[in-house]
């Protein structure tokens, strides 16, 4: 369980125990509750609403922020939609790997050869590599950015595995290279 898991679950429980005691323990004891000082009643629920939605907006997108646009690059086509949303997402990732050359940090020939080893073709179709499969997207359509495959191959998302375990920093950055030199033609 992450921090941020840890706050939302505190605000949450903050949330939710108020909530209960003002509705079903206080008016046991007080029924003309909040009575006079409903203006802070009415404040302090409203600070402990706003408490929870800027809580989820800053600390859930925290880690979907990471994952999203790698996880949109990624999507195997199952829905109609992806395939013609990528693209649009992708369109800006595309030109920060052709600014930063096709290899961007890594070494592309070395890539090929992790691109073969970590089993990647298995799932995705990358023509550079004879690869044909279809469990993932075509990397040759998506054309992702270098910084796109690092974090993917990284962290995976979008049905695809984290390879940061299997492959060190150097494959990983190796065969992001590859497949953008080998896309970016």
């Amino acid at each position: 369980m992450s921090r941020n898991d840890v706050i939302l679950a505190v605000v949450c429980a903050v949330l939710v125990g108020f909530s209960l005691i003002v509705s079903l323990v206080v008016p046991r004891s007080r029924p003309e509750f909040p009575g006079r000082r409903i203006g802070l009643f009415v404040l302090v629920s409203a600070l402990l609403v706003l408490a929870m939605l800027v809580s989820v907006e800053k600390l859930g997108a925290e880690e979907g922020e990471n994952e999203e646009p790698a996880a949109a690059e990624t999507q195997t086509g199952a829905t109609e939609t992806s395939p013609a949303s990528t693209p649009t997402e992708t369109s800006g990732s595309t030109d920060t790997g052709g600014s930063q050359g096709p290899g961007g940090g890594g070494d592309a020939a070395k890539g090929e050869a992790v691109f073969a080893s970590a089993g990647c073709g298995t799932c995705h179709t990358l023509a550079a590599a004879n690869a044909t499969g279809t469990v993932g997207p075509n990397l040759d359509d998506l054309k992702p950015s270098f910084d796109a495959v690092v974090q993917q191959v990284e962290n995976g998302g979008g049905g695809m595995p984290a390879f940061k375990d299997q492959l060190g920093g150097g494959e990983i950055q190796d065969v992001a290279a590859f497949v953008v030199a080998s896309t970016q033609r």
